[in-house]
């Protein structure tokens, strides 16, 4: 079992191999009851339309178009699950903060979510992607009170870090890190990565292979 925080060469190496088993798409629902049954750990990936949460998957699985990322904020308007390994499960919650629908139609798929975090006993840790760019703003606040309130481990997770500067990385990692610091459910330990380059990606691997309890070795 690897450990929070210890990940060496040898459990990053085996958190990969883990990925580059098959990954496929297993459903989209589109209502609390469609959810299939608790029977595999899970992470959910959250945050912001346009954020690059789908990006963000198709690179820890290693496959270009197993999640569609799109241009247009507010795509996702189901929870998206994907089956690793027949071992764990990623899921893809619908963004939030921005989406060419109706408002009420926003509403249905952002409330779609909120009831899945707050009813999924199976879910080991929630992902707040955060553009590394913009960091926590306003609209994110409602986010981190949901998990709170919810009491769902969650870990922030900034996209697009290489956009940055390697010190302007460090001070936006440092900054959030701060802001979450006295959050009950936040994860003590904010990661930056970049769907584009690879960055940071293989510790996210690690990472949900560590909260997912796989037994990598």
């Amino acid at each position: 079992m690897i450990e929070a925080g210890a990940f060496d060469a040898e459990a990053l190496e085996a958190a990969r191999v883990l990925f580059a088993r098959e990954t496929k798409f297993m459903m989209g629902a589109v209502k609390i009851e469609g959810l299939p049954g608790p029977d595999l750990p899970e992470v959910a990936f959250a945050g912001r339309s346009n954020v690059g949460k789908s990006s963000l998957i198709n690179a820890v699985t290693g496959r270009k178009e197993l999640a569609r990322a799109s241009n247009a904020p507010g795509r996702t308007r189901e929870v998206n699950f994907f089956v690793t390994d027949e071992r764990l499960r990623l899921v893809d919650l619908p963004g939030y903060g921005f989406a060419r629908a109706a408002r009420t139609e926003v509403r249905k798929f952002q409330n779609l979510g909120r009831s899945y975090l707050r009813g999924r006993p199976n879910l080991k840790r929630a992902y707040l992607l955060i553009d590394a760019r913009h960091g926590l703003k306003d609209v994110d606040t409602e986010a981190l009170e949901a998990f709170d309130t919810a009491a769902v481990s969650y870990q922030i997770v900034l996209t697009k870090a290489d956009k940055l500067k390697p010190a302007e990385v460090a001070e936006v990692t440092a900054r959030t890190l701060a802001a979450i610091s006295k959050r009950p459910a936040a994860f003590p330990r904010v990661l930056a990565t970049s769907a584009e380059k690879g960055l940071g990606i293989p510790e996210l691997r690690a990472e949900i292979a560590h909260a997912c309890a796989i037994e990598l070795f």
